[in-house]
């Protein structure tokens, strides 16, 4: 079965990588995967870029940005040149631009949005047209799948496939004994919804009661406005021999594995890979109350809280810096869970078509 990912950009984001882990797992069960996008790779996919093709798929990016007209016709060439059996659309945009072109294999649309993309009223009334051009619509999370019935109605193919973890880069954090430098990390893309705001006022008050706390935080710089921000803040508590503030890191494990606190305070997610790995890594976790996160709230050294309450927040954050790390088993999250279900469903809209085979 030939497949091809679709994604908006090649960055270092939630859906971006899972397209990439989904495509190395497909390649490797010795399906023909492609990946490519509608506009350029981002600097920071390179080393993904680079994981992918030492794996055997292809990627086939624009060189440059097109306006729509181009963006078509990048997509139409590569779908005309890699005869994919299925096409995984990852999120709305791509979505609506591959189901506007006349191609004949099956499109999976993914929802993977941390917000309700159709309450833009643009949004819904285009999906309600491309909606039939799906053979099958995916949601990370059961908000997902809620929202879009909703705004658009009940699609004859709708399922849940949470996200999941490679469970293999994190078998080697290190013991729970070792004594790591009080290092609190965040990691998500700098925009309001991931809150990186309230964990800097929080930090400040952790700051005050250890004296070699360090905050760092990561990501991709999604809203310049609100990355300027938070350097802004970090500057006007004092904080800026204590606070990192950096773009995206390829390497999370190895983050994870030198920081002694993870910290996720956003107000919405989809199905955060972001908090998954963190998880997976056996790192105290300190995190929002958010539906997406409630799954974890029984874990070993996971604290969910309002972390808009800057007071508690900061109060958690010290206490998990006293704690250890830990094994947690995530059943039914990891990469294999999550790889088996979306080759399951590609057998089912091509068998449906009648395109390809098993």
């Amino acid at each position: 079965m030939r497949i091809l990912h679709l994604v908006l950009a090649p960055r270092l984001s939630g859906a971006e990588v899972l397209a990439k882990d989904l495509a190395i797992h497909q390649r490797q069960r010795g399906h023909p995967v492609c990946v490519t996008s509608l506009v350029p790779e981002h600097d920071d996919f390179a080393p993904l870029a680079d994981e992918l093709r030492t794996n055997g798929v292809p990627c086939r990016f624009p060189r440059r940005t097109h306006r729509m007209p181009g963006k078509l016709w990048h997509l139409y060439r590569v779908i005309r040149r890699e005869k994919p059996d299925v096409i995984f659309a990852h999120a709305t945009i791509p979505a609506f631009y591959v189901r506007a072109l006349p191609v004949g294999a099956p499109i999976v649309y993914v929802m993977h949005s941390a917000t309700n993309d159709f309450e833009h009223r643009v949004f819904r009334g285009v999906e309600r047209i491309l909606s039939p051009r799906a053979r099958a619509v995916i949601g990370v999370s059961q908000a997902n799948v809620e929202d879009y019935i909703a705004a658009v109605g009940r699609h004859p193919l709708m399922t849940v496939i949470p996200n999941g973890v490679d469970m293999a880069r994190f078998a080697d954090q290190g013991s729970s004994d070792v004594i790591r430098a009080p290092r609190i990390v965040q990691i998500g893309r700098y925009t309001s919804v991931k809150n990186q705001l309230q964990t800097v006022h929080a930090f400040g008050q952790v700051a005050r009661e250890v004296s070699d706390a360090r905050l760092m935080l990561f990501g991709v710089i999604e809203d310049p406005a609100y990355y300027a921000a938070v350097l802004d803040l970090v500057d006007k508590l004092g904080l800026a021999g204590r606070v990192m503030v950096d773009g995206p890191r390829s390497d999370v494990s190895k983050v994870l594995s030198e920081a002694s606190v993870f910290a996720m305070p956003s107000r919405s997610e989809g199905h955060s890979i972001a908090f998954l790995e963190a998880l997976a890594s056996g790192i105290p976790v300190v995190a929002s109350t958010i539906v997406p996160f409630a799954f974890a709230k029984d874990f070993p050294n996971v604290q969910l809280l309002d972390t808009d309450d800057t007071t508690a927040y900061a109060r958690a954050l010290i206490a998990a810096l006293d704690q250890r790390r830990v094994g947690r088993t995530l059943t039914g999250l990891t990469l294999q869970d999550s790889a088996e279900r979306y080759l399951a469903v590609a057998r089912q809209v091509t068998a449906q078509a009648g395109s390809a085979p098993s």
